[in-house]
């Protein structure tokens, strides 16, 4: 066992020395299509209501109605959200992380109802918030769907229980992604979401610490 363990932190350790996956400029085919769609739409678009939502929260003075309760649900959600798009851009996609997109994206989804009961009951979410809302609930569940498309002989092996040896491991991508594209997808995802909502905890801890929060 402690065999297998050292060969897979092995292969973590060597992940950027294989040669990167090269998506073609153009959608030469469905596969192509779908690859680039999903890496360059429908990731990125989640940057968009991620911005828009935190705005509609500064707009409703979460620090001094709903405050940290709610902004700590809001880092639980990027939470359910971020676990499976690292290890959907990092490690191959086996059983074990379609498992975990399909298991956090049901999570993502019961989280932001427990989110908008919070916030209901403490501060107004207009129409336009709560339209935000939808998209960014269907956008981990669109992201599964078409990495399950991508790979749908390892949805088959879901159901089979997995018959290769790294059906239920988590390793490295055999030709991991461009360092470019992950380096400015991080950066995306640290300006318009980590530090947003950063910035709204900060203002919902203070207003608690003054004694300003309902």
């Amino acid at each position: 066992m402690s065999i297998h363990r050292v060969s897979t932190l092995t292969r973590w350790r060597r992940w950027r020395s294989q040669p990167a996956l090269r998506i073609p400029g153009r959608a030469d085919d469905v596969e192509n299509a779908n690859r680039r769609f999903l890496l360059y739409g429908v990731l990125p678009l989640w940057f968009v209501p991620a911005v828009a939502d935190w705005v509609m929260h500064r707009r409703s003075d979460i620090e001094h109605t709903s405050g940290v309760r709610e902004s700590a649900v809001h880092a639980l959600m990027m939470t359910e959200a971020g676990i499976p798009v690292v290890a959907g851009l990092t490690a191959k996609i086996n059983p074990l992380v379609l498992a975990l997109m399909g298991g956090a994206a049901v999570a993502h989804g019961a989280t932001a109802l427990w989110d908008v009961s919070l916030a209901t009951d403490k501060r107004e979410v207009r129409p336009l918030e709560q339209h935000i809302h939808s998209f960014l609930e269907v956008l981990p569940v669109t992201a599964a769907a078409f990495t399950a498309c991508l790979h749908w002989d390892q949805v088959r092996e879901i159901f089979s229980r997995g018959t290769q040896p790294d059906d239920w491991k988590l390793v490295p991508k055999e030709r991991p992604l461009p360092a470019g594209y992950l380096a400015a997808l991080a950066a995306g995802v640290g300006l318009c979401v980590a530090l947003p909502y950063a910035e709204e905890m900060v203002r919902c801890l203070r207003a608690r610490r003054d004694g300003t929060a309902e």
